[in-house]
């Protein structure tokens, strides 16, 4: 009897087992399958209505720190895609980065991988990965990541513009951050429209570089953008270069610093910053956000408008970069922001629309909702 009861057992335990790998097969298939599009993404977002009109309310050239801490950070806010340097260990210095954008009042997990939890990506990874990377949070999360680069990082967020642009690619696969794998599309679904469209013409807010080039442009994996570098195509609305006055590992000297320049209809800026920031560790910033002062001084920033800190204000080191980024950080969070409140409210009114003309027995057809949506 006992061995019966050993045979019994182990054959209830061999049948949970054939039970639950289909169940845990089904969920993980599920999860691929996340729906996306208006509803799924965009109407599905859990937000306070006051929070909403709060954020329609912002000034993006004049974000507060009260703004930044009670209001955006409370609604959609965009991935920030790092990219740190090529020299181990460079990347803890956009580590430092992160916590200062963390200390600003930036959400910390919008700053970090869903996959592995890192806070930058290497410039040694193919451009095409992190490009479709963009894409996958674009459709998935309803806002359009900024990107961020440092030395060798910042070549390689140059390549993934150029990628995106279709510049020598006609096809970009979707990289899942969580399988941390292509998936077998070239295309996503548009959350605001709804429509499908290919990886290859999407369109980044904002993107920025520090001392990038010089160098770095030896190595093999770079060799492509030797002359595309300071060239910004038309996937990126807003570019900033920042270059240091001199900078002997990107080659820039004071008065020869060669400058960004647009290949279209792209924003471009040039930055020039004092002589005396160094290459290495213009990314080092955390201790800023820790300041009252300088945390005072960050916020009221605006390019050309904000008097230097005083020197008995404590370490200022790299002020001029993290601030000139935060201002611009902090701009198009309120405009990707902006976009998806505007967007909810735009759905909701389609919704009473369709739900007005259901109970009037007048319904429209569905090209006439896909053609709404699409506007």
């Amino acid at each position: 009897m006992r061995w019966l009861r050993w045979a019994a057992l182990a054959g209830a335990l061999a049948l949970a087992g054939c039970a639950v790998a289909p169940v845990a097969e089904l969920a993980a298939s599920a999860a691929a399958r996340q729906d996306t599009g208006p509803q799924a993404v965009i109407g599905a977002m859990a937000l306070d209505p006051q929070v909403e009109a709060q954020i329609l309310a912002i000034d993006p050239l004049r974000v507060t720190d009260r703004e930044v801490r009670e209001v955006l950070a409370l609604g959609p806010t965009p991935r920030i895609v790092a990219l740190h340097g090529g020299i181990y260990p460079v990347h803890l210095l956009m580590d430092s980065f992160a916590r200062f954008l963390v200390g600003m009042g930036y959400p910390p997990h919008k700053l970090r991988h869903p996959g592995d939890g890192r806070r930058s990506h290497s410039p040694y990874e193919n451009s095409l990965q992190i490009a479709g990377l963009v894409a996958w949070y674009y459709e998935h999360e309803g806002l359009m990541p900024m990107m961020v680069g440092h030395s060798q990082g910042g070549i390689q967020l140059v390549k993934v513009l150029h990628d995106l642009a279709g510049d020598g690619v006609d096809r970009i696969p979707v990289w899942n951050p969580r399988t941390d794998a292509a998936e077998p599309r070239v295309t996503i679904i548009d959350p605001f429209s709804g429509a499908e469209r290919p990886v290859v013409g999407l369109k980044i807010g904002y993107a920025s570089v520090v001392a990038s080039g010089g160098a770095a442009l030896l190595l093999p994996n770079q060799w492509s953008m030797v002359r595309r570098l300071r060239t910004i195509p038309d996937s990126v609305g807003e570019f900033t270069g920042y270059a240091l006055a001199v900078d002997l590992v990107a080659w820039d000297l004071p008065g020869a610093a060669a400058r960004y320049q647009a290949a279209g209809a792209a924003q471009v800026r040039n930055v020039q910053l004092p002589a005396d920031y160094s290459h290495v560790y213009v990314a080092a910033t955390s201790h800023l956000a820790r300041n009252p002062v300088l945390r005072d001084w960050i916020n009221a920033y605006a390019p050309g408008q904000v008097p230097p800190p005083s020197a008995d204000a404590g370490s200022s080191e790299n002020i001029l970069w993290a601030a000139d980024v935060w201002f611009h950080i902090k701009k198009h969070w309120v405009l990707e922001a902006q976009k998806v409140v505007q967007a909810r409210r735009d759905l909701a009114r389609r919704q009473t629309a369709l739900d007005r003309d259901s109970a009037a027995g007048s319904v429209p057809t569905r090209p006439e909702l896909a053609q709404d949506a699409l506007h």
